[in-house]
């Protein structure tokens, strides 16, 4: 498939950002307006909407944005340029900054062409929220965790280090052909209740055949914020407050960058390929569900294509509010992170643990479990001793305490928040072909979903570890008594 880059220079060609009424160089957004604001002149100006939607039916092999091209070092990573103020000669390293300030009468200079080394995006999400209101919204959302937040983290935690950030991001749409076969059941007939409930139902081979078109999904293209491990940090909860109204994004100007700080993009194109088809493939399936509401046991796709016809990718610069607080504890360290859409206020964070607190309420929850289940495990057995007899029921005493713990860690922490692109990106079907045959009809089946079923099931999430830190709580409680005598 050939690449073609696209050009999105925004024209101006001195490198120079400049005021349209006065000249001047001092411009700084106005996030109440969301427009530029001369400081000398106090003029106001916006930049043009340059991700207005496209026929994404039309689009063919790989069209990449000049600011999402591969991040080269090349003649341009260091750019000079004459202050028009003073005369002097600023240097400014792209690899390390966008801007500077003349070391002598401290004019503003910034750079506004786009360079081909991955420095320079081509479009920019504006400042939306202004930081008070930011800080409202992760003040509140820690206020609700108090109860098991570290003693020494609600002792050092303020809102003062808030600041606004632009995170790299990769905003893609795509023109594909998906094609889906397996298995699907319908129910039919419920037998029995309890634990002789059983089931009938009939199994259909299936078939979808469609056009699918995505509209701007967004992918973070920043190495660090990939790494999602929750098992050793929390950028998941930054990947959770998407998705962003990246239709409303304006042509690169680096003015909008002016007091707020920036993440340059260190990961290319060729980088994201596979996260992007396992991303589409999941809208794929979460679309095909529309057509499969018949089969209410579920459907099994055993074979899953994806043709991508034509994408096009930009790089863009998306605002955050964020939050950081580095916890050590024993020697071990976490930066946790609450992080504020700037756009559309979602908020999404992790707050360190109290673990002994938990672990001795959890502790107690446990044993009043314990003692409910055995008391309701003795009455049932006293009262009827027979197949139907429920008293199995109070083994659920045992577990409790382990769901309390995982369950406020998961609070505390968000481990499993993430960006639900499946449902939450844009996307069209057409031209659906469906194939449906009744193969045979199955009896006194003994669960209530399709064995194998995996039509809700979502591959492309870059958070990972969540299976594991639910091996890692189980393995901390029942050190429990060790903990607490301690």
């Amino acid at each position: 498939m050939g690449q073609k880059i696209e050009n999105t220079e925004t024209g101006k060609t001195d490198g120079l950002n400049r005021c349209p009424a006065c000249g001047s160089t001092d411009v700084t957004l106005n996030a109440k307006t969301g427009k530029l604001k001369c400081n000398f002149c106090r003029a106001e100006s916006e930049t043009a909407v340059v991700n207005a939607a496209d026929d994404i039916s039309q689009l063919v092999g790989e069209t990449v944005g000049s600011g999402a091209t591969a991040i080269v070092p090349d003649a341009k990573v260091i750019l000079s340029f004459v202050c028009s103020a003073c005369g002097a000669s600023i240097v400014v390293d792209t690899n390390e900054a966008t801007s500077a300030r003349c070391h002598w009468c401290r004019h503003s200079l910034s750079i506004n062409e786009q360079v081909p080394n991955g420095a320079v995006p081509d479009m920019v999400l504006p400042f939306k929220m202004e930081k008070g209101a930011a800080e409202g919204k992760i003040r509140e959302f820690v206020e609700k965790r108090q109860f098991f937040a570290h003693p020494t983290f609600k002792k050092e935690f303020t809102t003062e280090n808030v600041m606004g950030v632009y995170l790299p991001y990769m905003v893609v749409d795509v023109n594909g052909h998906a094609t889906l076969k397996g298995q699907a059941e319908r129910l039919v007939k419920v037998h029995g209740s309890g634990k002789d409930r059983s089931y009938d139902a009939d199994l259909y081979d299936v078939e979808r055949d469609f056009d699918l078109l995505v509209d701007d999904l967004t992918i973070e293209s920043s190495k660090g914020k990939l790494d999602q491990n929750v098992l050793v940090n929390t950028n998941n909860v930054i990947n959770a407050i998407m998705p962003f109204d990246v239709e409303s994004c304006v042509a690169w100007d680096a003015n909008y960058l002016r007091g707020f700080a920036s993440e340059k993009r260190d990961v290319n194109v060729e980088g994201l390929r596979a996260q992007l088809n396992l991303q589409v493939k999941d809208i794929a399936r979460y679309k095909a569900n529309e057509t499969i509401e018949f089969y209410t046991r579920g459907a099994r796709w055993d074979s899953e294509t994806l043709d991508v016809k034509g994408s096009k990718w930009k790089a863009a610069y998306l605002p955050v509010w964020l939050y950081s607080y580095m916890q050590n504890e024993n020697g071990k360290k976490l930066l946790h992170y609450c992080a504020v859409n700037a756009r559309t206020g979602e908020t999404m964070g992790s707050v360190p643990i109290n673990k002994k607190r938990l672990l001795t309420i959890s502790f107690f929850v446990e044993l009043a479990g314990i003692i409910l289940g055995m008391a309701w495990l003795v009455t049932w057995l006293q009262i009827d001793a027979g197949e139907d007899n429920p008293a199995l029921w109070g083994l659920v005493g045992l577990t409790p305490g382990f769901i309390y713990y995982w369950w406020m860690t998961n609070r505390y922490r968000n481990m499993s928040a993430r960006h639900h692109h499946e449902k939450e990106t844009k996307s069209t079907m057409q031209n659906v072909k469906q194939v449906d045959k009744m193969v045979k009809s199955l009896k006194r089946l003994r669960s209530s979903r399709m064995e194998g079923a995996n039509n809700d099931a979502v591959q492309g999430v870059v958070a990972k570890g969540g299976s594991n830190m639910v091996g890692e709580k189980m393995a901390e409680v029942l050190k429990i008594g060790k903990m607490l005598k301690d």
